[in-house]
């Protein structure tokens, strides 16, 4: 039986315990996760004020896999730099927040980073077209950003089928993510629209053994399942 599976996870580290750091990273670098998914959020673009750059460089520490910094931000040209210096090996910065996007997506690429562009629930993928050949990943906001533990918005599943299509041809390598909401409840009607990487917080970190809950997501085969 053929058990490669091509989806990625990205447990993010808003949910994990900021009082034992050192653990819920050991976790995630223990468990079949791919990434480390860091949310840095100014409390302007979104509602809510994260962490900055002394965790994440106590979470780039210890972590022996890649950090994912999405970067719920304004004018996030001002620290691309610091970010990469901080451990970043992906940034996403999002459509919203940039006036000059493509000049964002190749400073992003001259560090040497996967760059990646988010899109909140209201965006229309359609707006990305002209500049999808350039991109690495596009993020989908599947609730709305700034706070955890959001209901999933069912929006989702066309904004991905529809994603995947503009981007055939143009950039099949594409990577998909969805952030919030993500479960198993969902999971498998996710990838099999098209998603390939899965972030999930606390539906990993509030389990009662996020080990076999990021095995669990990881397993996750679309096919088995009618979307």
């Amino acid at each position: 039986m053929n058990t490669t599976h091509h989806h990625l996870i990205a447990p993010s580290m808003l949910a994990a315990d900021f009082a034992h750091i050192q653990r819920d990273v050991d976790l995630v670098n223990q468990s079949e996760a791919d990434w480390f998914h860091i949310d840095i959020m100014d409390g302007l673009f979104v509602p809510n004020i994260s962490f900055g750059f002394p965790v994440m460089k106590a979470i780039h520490r210890y972590a022996t896999k890649p950090l994912d910094v999405h970067l719920m931000i304004e004018k996030p040209d001002r620290y691309l730099e610091e970010f990469k210096e901080a451990g970043a090996a992906h940034i996403t910065v999002h459509y919203e927040a940039c006036t000059h996007l493509h000049r964002t997506i190749w400073a992003i690429k001259e560090l040497d980073c996967l760059a990646g562009v988010a899109l909140n629930p209201h965006t229309p993928v359609h707006l990305l077209k002209d500049i999808l050949p350039d991109l690495d990943m596009v993020c989908l906001m599947s609730v709305n950003p700034g706070f955890g533990g959001q209901k999933f918005i069912e929006n989702t599943y066309a904004k991905i089928r529809e994603l995947r299509s503009l981007s055939k041809g143009v950039n099949d390598q594409l990577l998909i993510q969805i952030d919030g909401g993500v479960s198993l409840d969902n999971a498998a009607a996710l990838i099999a629209a098209g998603a390939n990487v899965l972030v999930a917080g606390s539906f990993v970190f509030n389990s009662a053994n996020p080990t076999q809950t990021i095995h669990s997501l990881k397993s996750v085969d679309p096919h088995l399942k009618i979307v």
